[in-house]
This record gives C-alpha cells, sequence and structure tokens, in this order.
C-alpha cells in the first residue's frame, strides 16, 4: 500500500507539474510497445558510464521539458496519418465551408474502395450548460446568519459533494461570496463560481457548469440544497445559490436535413468527423458544406503541421541554452538532420531561417506535388520527418544524455550486467524525495 501511495504520489505530481494538459489516442501503447521500451531502456544502461547528476529542480524540470517535447512532436507527426512510412504524411484533411459556424476534423479512416461523401448541416441552437445565480446582497454588510459551522451538498454527474466552511462574526457577505467562490472553484467538480455585481454595491455567487445539454432525461446537471447536510442549514436559502438562472440545453441542428440534437458543441459524425459547432446558422451562408480536402490539399496541410511542431519543439530546445548549454547538441542533432535535407527541401518550398526554422510556401508545395515528379519529391519530405520521428524517440528514451554531468567511470565493454533496477536515471528524478 506504502508503494502504490508513493507512486500515486509520483504521478500526480509528474502531471500537475510537468506534463502538457492534452493527450492524444498515441499517448496509449501496446504491452509490446511498452515492453520493448523497457528493453530499450535497460540496453542503453547497460552500456552506459557511471556518472553524477545535478539533481537540482532546475535540472529535472529541464529533463522532464525535453523528454515531453519530444514526445509532443513525436506525436504530431503521428497523427498526420501514422507512424508507419506509407502512411506518414498522407492524413486526409477535412473542409469546412464556413469555419466560423463549424469546424471539422477527420478522424476515420478511408474505405477500400469509394470516397466519403460530403455532408451538411444546420445548426439551430448552440448546447449551453447550467447556470444558478445567487441573491444579490449588500457586498459590505455582515452576514445575516449567526457564526457558526455551515455546509451543502452539490449533486453533479450522479455524485454527490459536501461542502463545509465557517462564518465568523462581522464577516461580510462579500467575504463569504469570495471564499465560497474559491472554494468550489478549486474543488474541480465541473462547477466554475464567480462573483457578479449590479454595480449599486450588491454581490452575488454565479455556479457555472462546465458541462453542457442534458442526458438520459436529466432535468438539471447540477443540484444545491442543504436539507441534509452534516452541519448547521440555512445558507442557501440565504445565499440563493440553489436558484437556476439558465438551464442547461442540447445542440440542435440538421444533418443533411434531418433534425439531429447532442448535449454538446463538440461530437463526432458517423465516427469520420470530429465537429465542433460554434455559432448559429442565419441567412445564406447558414448551411455548413464538410468533406474531405483534394490529396494536394491534405498533404500541404500536412507538410504545413509538421513544419509549425518542428519550429515548436527547437524553439523550445534553444530556449534552455542559457541555463543548460548542453541542450546546445541537441539543438545542432536537429539542425543537422534539416540541414541533410535542406536542398531537396527548398526546391519544394520550405524555407530554412538562420535559426535553423522553417518556413513553408504552400503554393510551391501544390506546384511540386503536381508536377510530374511529385511522388519523389513527396518521399524526401517522409524522409526528412522519419528522421525527426527517430530523434524524438531516442531524446524520450535518454533525455539525461542533455544534461550536465560527471562521469565516473566506464564500464568494462563486453563484460556488463544488465541492472533490472537502475533502467534509467530519468526515471529516479521523479522519485525524488519520495524514498
Amino acid at each position: 500500500m506504502a508503494y502504490h501511495a508513493a507512486l500515486n504520489s509520483v504521478y500526480n505530481h509528474y502531471l500537475t507539474s510537468y506534463a502538457p494538459k492534452s493527450t492524444t489516442r498515441y499517448d496509449t501503447h501496446k504491452k509490446s510497445e511498452l515492453r520493448n521500451i523497457y528493453n530499450s531502456m535497460v540496453k542503453l544502461n547497460k552500456e552506459s558510464p557511471l556518472y553524477l547528476l545535478d539533481n537540482s529542480k532546475e535540472t529535472q524540470s529541464y529533463a522532464i521539458g525535453l523528454k515531453e517535447n519530444a514526445r509532443a512532436l513525436r506525436n504530431t507527426i503521428a497523427s498526420l496519418g501514422g507512424l508507419n512510412e506509407e502512411d506518414l504524411l498522407n492524413k486526409k484533411v477535412a473542409y469546412s465551408s464556413n469555419a466560423d459556424l463549424v469546424s471539422a476534423t477527420f478522424i476515420g479512416e478511408l474505405p477500400e474502395e469509394g470516397d466519403i461523401a460530403p455532408f451538411e448541416m444546420e445548426i439551430t441552437a448552440l448546447a449551453s450548460g447550467q447556470v444558478n445565480t445567487g441573491h444579490m446582497l449588500p457586498s459590505t454588510s455582515a452576514v445575516d446568519l449567526p457564526a457558526d459551522g455551515y455546509s451543502f451538498d452539490i449533486t453533479i454527474n450522479d455524485l454527490n459533494y459536501e461542502f463545509q466552511y465557517n462564518i465568523h462574526e462581522g464577516e461580510s457577505n462579500r467575504q463569504i461570496q469570495e471564499r465560497l467562490s474559491r472554494l468550489i472553484t478549486n474543488a474541480d467538480i465541473g462547477l466554475k463560481a464567480e462573483l457578479v455585481e449590479d454595480g449599486n454595491g450588491n454581490s452575488a455567487l454565479r455556479l457555472s457548469s462546465t458541462s453542457t445539454g442534458l442526458k438520459n432525461e436529466q432535468s438539471n446537471i447540477f443540484h444545491i440544497s442543504d436539507n441534509n447536510t452534516s452541519k448547521q442549514k440555512g445558507s442557501v436559502a440565504y445565499l440563493g445559490i440553489d436558484s437556476v438562472s439558465t438551464q442547461a440545453s442540447n445542440a440542435e441542428f440538421l444533418l443533411n436535413g434531418e433534425p439531429r440534437s447532442a448535449s454538446s458543441n463538440h461530437f463526432t459524425v458517423d465516427k469520420m468527423f470530429e465537429v465542433e459547432l460554434k455559432g448559429v446558422s442565419s441567412g445564406d451562408n447558414g448551411v455548413v458544406q464538410i468533406g474531405l480536402k483534394a490529396d494536394v490539399d491534405s498533404i500541404t496541410e500536412n507538410i504545413n503541421e509538421l513544419v509549425m511542431g518542428y519550429n515548436a519543439f527547437l524553439n523550445t530546445t534553444a530556449s534552455y541554452l542559457d541555463s543548460h548549454p548542453r541542450s546546445s547538441r541537441l539543438v545542432n542533432e536537429m539542425r543537422h538532420i534539416s540541414l541533410s535535407y535542406q536542398q531537396e527541401l527548398e526546391k519544394m518550398g520550405v524555407r530554412f531561417e538562420e535559426n535553423g526554422q522553417m518556413s513553408l510556401n504552400k503554393d510551391s508545395l501544390r506546384q511540386t506535388a503536381l508536377s510530374d515528379g511529385g511522388k519523389e519529391s513527396l518521399s524526401t519530405i517522409k524522409d526528412f520527418a522519419n528522421s525527426v520521428l527517430r530523434k524524438t524517440n531516442q531524446v524520450s528514451l535518454n533525455p539525461m544524455h542533455y544534461v550536465e554531468k560527471t562521469v565516473v567511470a566506464y564500464k568494462n565493454p563486453g563484460h556488463n550486467f544488465v541492472s533490472p533496477y537502475a533502467p534509467s536515471a530519468y526515471s529516479g528524478l521523479m522519485f525524488n524525495s519520495y524514498c
């Protein structure tokens, strides 16, 4: 139990302090993939020399940052068709005739025969969340409740949460409202609390759900009550936070003329397209057509995403140069990769800046793709993407290669033993102060 508690603490600390806030389907792995990663770590450790590391928090953050940025670039490349050489950069890209109303992303797979037909959408209403607005109370006046311990229950997503707090003698309405606003928002249960004012010295507590729409014949998203709470009741009625000012509603739209509804403004259509509703249709531009772009346009968008992901990785790595000079090794390695393909890439419309970053001329790229030697030219950009992908895997596997360290001893070549308890110095960073 103690081991699991420590591991949970390490994992939560890593996620909240260092890891990106978003994940993709490429962050999930099969058992065989995880086994290969572990075996690679063990093999790497077996041949590496013994060294001493700087264990400062800055160094730990730097190493984790390198790994996470490499993972982000890998996921960017993977999202452009997959990790296989044949699929690389072959992802089809969706288009929307009016992106201000509906944005679309293709998430499916092309059928072996035939094409995916476009479809039309007309939005009549957006999904909205529930809002409870309390009573407007004089901000500076003392709370008209006895000083005591109070509590109330919030039911949301079929779960019940009890909030307890104290009211002290002489506290003002605004002080209590501000305290409850922080308490509810920081609880992260799917509600956002804030203070609203009427301009006449009065304030009220407003609670908004982060989710939208109603599912399974629900009447509301959340409910607030202190009828059966453990502490003193009466604060809910006094504050008025059980009063629903805006009911939650579903999105309403026409899909190829057929009426449909959804509890969220973000959903999938036929498991092929991921769409996000952004506005309500009106006038001549009310009907939005969604489909797949032509192959040339899809390839152009994919290469543009690759260029932006590469630049973001290089820019982040370069930001460590002053505090961690060894990061220059990684910057030089990335530039060396790009220089190997520079001559061919420039013919396609990819321009190299002095700082190593790239820019893309989409018109030149389209002309190259449509030319007689278009396939050969596109194979160059795929080779470049593969080289970058291999480098991101190396950085993810051993970010400590770019950390300042002092070599203590080199191992005897050919006579080393695998140490299963020390597969990577990087892994041990996360356990510092937990053992």
